[in-house]
């Protein structure tokens, strides 16, 4: 191998129910997708270790009766009265509700349910297969004369208001019959009969009929969670915003039966009120003359507003350019004495104020919003408008916002299992028409459940002694590092005026050396010039080096870099790049608040692990007994992909892969990052084949790299750890991705491949395990669920390998994909748990594996590298293209630390 390393959618089907297309990396051709050359493993046993604990899920059960009920599916078409079709998606749940009122006999009174775009369900079918109904519906309005007013009575021309009155309009609606699903495919599923999309489809319809009753009761829904407008909901979490609860629900087939899962959920909502407030909280300014209006105008586009003089809503399309004192449009107004119409210029401000009565204290100066189209716009006093309830805000949140969510949002476990037992009493699913006609009752109590507390691994620290986790916790006092690098020339920097970093020096040296670190004074402290504090962030740090190459004679081994903020700092992305790209060299960024002895051993953690060192090793490392670990050398990978935020579909994906290192170790771990096409899940550079015939893929440089530190060795078995996939991809993981890595293994020249076990783990879900009869509720560290809740057929598992100290535990929700190397139960678990211990920038067990960790960690801060090419003038950052997205690509590390543990 290292010899040329060196030299169809189904007939019939509605779109809407089928799953997402694949989510296919541009170097994967369409012809090469046959049916799944891989197919996802069966379970073939539980565990057996560990102490038995008896525990409590949030899953109500569901008894199916009607197992021969059929759901019977009809596409619908909404169009105007002259046949243009209908987008909005806000108008179809009115319209299908008045179609029920009026054509409820035509229906055989049959009960359907709606999605709210494009597919409707009947339990049994309707009496014909294509329906044509029409639909009026009514909606106020206030008069106007034609050419005068908009329809709230605000300045597009002239005229006066007059009363509200109604107005209809007609809609075409089109019910043509689709497909059938039975019910039956749940019944199948759950008796471990491996079936076709019938399952997820009929798994869908009921979860339809749970967001339908939701919408029925006035809820906001954001996917399978439903949030009712309630102030006691309100999470307040500043600049405008508010954290609102609200349940999720769903059906999910299990080994004991169908469950609904019903967890706490909460979604961001803007903050209903006068507009004024919200800006001036959302800029964190206590006069609106402050406000900037450039930034406010990006905040308000395509907010809903509500007039207070007409009560009517809109949706903001701009803000005026002019105040609302200098804003003219021409007006008709009639001549008193001759009663003849003529034309005048008049103000916005002047019309409301004196036209129409009303009283505008904060206007003048102020522009005005626009609630109009481009053409005809329609302006609006700010003072007479509020924003609507229920806005979802899809920004992303401040580090204060967010502490400020997690702090009020946390419930105490038992808190939470009564708020989710009234729910589920309160809903009243029971008496929903379309779950009674199929058959479906729901429980009213949580889940019991068996689980099993597995046994924290022994750790190997400093001077030979062995240390025993307690709860998945322990620490260094009293304790020397594994294996502590020494630390001779070293340098501090500061970009913050607020940190004497010459305490913090010494202080930092007194513990390195408590913990057996060799660590001599730096060599200099460099306080950041004041003159250059204004600069750009890139700039800030190129003086800054300027000033480092002034100071000293070469490059320093390690720095330490004060940062004048703690997270989200703009000098962050520049200072990395230029130490780990540009330079090649190790360094700690901190921003100390409150210095003590536990944060600066933290920091000598993640410092002595980047400059090669081991803080601890799990006692059966070395010497190695890992069963099916320690004989064949084997290759551990943590696979994750990091996007963009909502609506940001111009910033490229992250890809990150570690690999392991050392073998048999494995806690050592080196990364390999790219970036992708913007919200590409399936990693698309594992292998990478050049024009020139060589492979620029991550995979070949993770191989390459275990080769190198094991003594020669070529994996002969490669553990994969994905994160961050749904379950309809799991079939792409094995098609698209375990393809990619056999290829980049084959490219090597190698023709016998190892074996392979890809394991998904995911943390977005939303089952959660409460410990029954214990004062806390909290499962302790190590339980493991594998029975009961899991899924009928696949390999899949539940473990809080972590402490649910505060609040309720969310396990790690583990699903073996694939297993050629043939773990059993006790050793695939048992493993994973170990790999929650490895993780060497805290002393805490982590909630997931620590190869997915680090993965998630290298994307992160490589990311924050493309922040610095996106802000820079100069930026050389070179473009690749990806199918037709240009993807811009990152700097690779510099050789000096490409094999480090930077990211820690």
């Amino acid at each position: 191998m290292m010899e040329k390393a060196e030299g169809t959618e189904k007939a019939g089907k509605s779109p809407s129910l089928l799953p997402p297309p694949p989510t296919m990396p541009p170097n994967v051709k369409p012809e090469s997708m046959k049916p799944p050359k891989y197919s996802i493993v069966s379970r073939l046993g539980v565990g057996m270790r560990g102490r038995h604990i008896s525990l409590l899920t949030n899953h109500f059960k569901v008894s199916v009766n009607a197992t021969d009920a059929v759901f019977y599916q009809y596409t619908v078409t909404i169009s105007s009265e002259d046949n243009r079709a209908v987008e909005s998606k806000g108008i179809g749940r009115k319209l299908l509700d008045k179609l029920y009122q009026t054509y409820s006999s035509e229906l055989a009174g049959k009960r359907f349910a709606y999605d709210g775009e494009k597919s409707l369900y009947t339990v049994g079918p309707l009496p014909q297969k294509k329906f044509d109904f029409t639909i009026v519906l009514e909606e106020s309005f206030a008069k106007r004369e034609i050419g005068s007013l908009d329809g709230d009575g605000s300045p597009v021309g002239t005229g006066k208001r007059t009363k509200r009155s109604f107005r209809s309009k007609t809609y075409k609606v089109e019910l043509r019959y689709s497909a059938k699903i039975p019910l039956k495919s749940i019944s199948l599923a759950l008796e471990g009969v491996e079936s076709d999309n019938s399952t997820q489809d009929a798994l869908r319809v009921l979860d339809i009929i749970l967001r339908q009753q939701a919408a029925n009761r006035g809820c906001l829904l954001v996917r399978q969670s439903f949030f009712h407008d309630d102030s006691r909901n309100y999470v307040d979490v500043g600049g405008g915003v508010l954290g609102l609860r609200g349940f999720h629900s769903s059906f999910r087939p299990t080994q004991g039966g169908l469950s609904l899962n019903m967890d706490v959920s909460t979604t961001m909502i803007l903050k209903p009120g006068p507009v004024i407030d919200f800006l001036k909280a959302n800029q964190n300014v206590n006069d609106v003359r402050k406000i900037i209006w450039p930034k406010a105008k990006r905040m308000l586009k395509n907010m809903r507003i509500k007039t207070r003089h007409s009560n009517m809503e809109f949706k903001i399309t701009g803000l005026s350019e002019k105040p609302c004192a200098e804003l003219y449009f021409p007006m008709k107004v009639k001549n008193g004495n001759s009663g003849e119409e003529q034309t005048v210029e008049i103000t916005v401000y002047e019309y409301f104020t004196k036209h129409c009565g009303i009283e505008l204290r904060h206007s003048a100066g102020l522009p005005c919003l626009d609630v109009g189209k481009p053409k005809r716009p329609n302006y609006l006093p700010l003072e007479l408008c509020s924003l609507v309830s229920l806005q979802r805000y899809t920004k992303a949140l401040s580090l204060n916002q967010r502490s400020t969510l997690v702090e009020r949002s946390r419930q105490k476990p038992q808190d939470r299992i009564r708020t989710l037992t009234d729910a589920v009493r309160s809903n009243q699913y029971n008496e929903d028409p379309v779950l009674s006609a199929c058959g479906i009752s729901t429980g009213k109590q949580l889940t019991e459940v068996d689980g099993r507390v597995l046994e924290a691994p022994r750790l190997k620290v400093g001077n030979h002694e062995v240390c025993i986790p307690r709860n998945g916790r322990w620490n260094f006092n009293n304790k020397k590092l594994l294996d502590p690098k020494k630390i001779e020339r070293w340098i501090v920097v500061n970009f913050s005026a607020r940190c004497d970093i010459s305490r913090i020096s010494r202080d930092l040296i007194s513990c390195a050396r408590s913990k057996g670190i060799q660590m001599e004074r730096p060599h200099t402290l460099i306080e950041e010039d004041p003159q250059t504090v204004g600069a750009s962030p890139a700039a800030r740090v190129e003086v800054m080096f300027d000033l480092i190459k002034s100071k000293l004679p070469g490059p320093p081994d390690f720095i330490l870099c004060v940062l004048p903020v703690r997270k989200n700092s703009d000098i962050y992305g520049p200072w990395k790049k230029k130490c780990l790209s540009d330079i090649g060299i190790v360094t700690q960024c901190i921003c100390p608040v409150k210095v003590n002895d536990q944060y600066l051993t933290n920091v000598l953690l993640k410092t002595n692990a980047k400059l090669g060192g081991i803080n601890s090793l799990l006692e059966v490392e070395r010497p190695s007994n890992l069963p099916l670990i320690k004989d064949i050398p084997t290759l551990i990978l943590g696979m994750d992909v990091s996007h963009g935020s909502p609506g940001r579909s111009d910033i490229p994906s992250i890809a990150a892969v570690v690999g392991s290192r050392c073998w048999p170790l494995i806690s050592r771990y080196r990364a390999s990052v790219r970036t992708q096409s913007p919200k590409l899940e399936m990693i698309d550079a594992l292998y990478k084949p050049l024009a020139n015939g060589n492979d620029d893929g991550i995979i070949r440089e993770l191989l390459l790299d275990f080769f190198k530190t094991s003594n020669g060795c070529k994996p002969k078995q490669i553990i994969v750890f994905r994160d961050g996939v749904s379950e309809s991809q799991f079939n792409q993981v094995l098609d698209i991705e375990l393809e990619q890595i056999i290829k980049a293994y084959q490219h090597l020249g190698e023709s016998d491949v190892p074996k392979f076990t890809v394991i998904v783990a995911q943390k977005n879900h939303h089952t959660k395990l409460f410990q029954a009869n214990a004062p806390e509720n909290v499962p302790p560290a190590g339980t493991v669920v594998d029975a009961k809740i899991v899924h009928p057929r696949n390999y899949d598992f539940y473990m809080c390998a972590h402490a649910g100290m505060i609040g309720t535990s969310r396990p790690a929700h583990y699903h073996v994909l694939f297993d050629e190397i043939g773990f059993a139960p006790d050793d695939l678990q048992n493993l994973i748990h170990s790999l929650s211990y490895v993780y060497q920038r805290s002393t805490t067990a982590i909630s997931i594996v620590a190869p997915i960790c680090y993965a998630h960690l290298a994307a992160h801060q490589m990311g924050q590298f493309l922040k610095f090419e996106e802000h820079s003038e100069t930026s050389s950052a070179r473009m690749t293209s990806a199918g037709s997205i240009p993807v811009q690509e990152l700097p690779r590390l510099n050789q000096k630390v490409a094999g480090s543990m930077f990211f820690c």
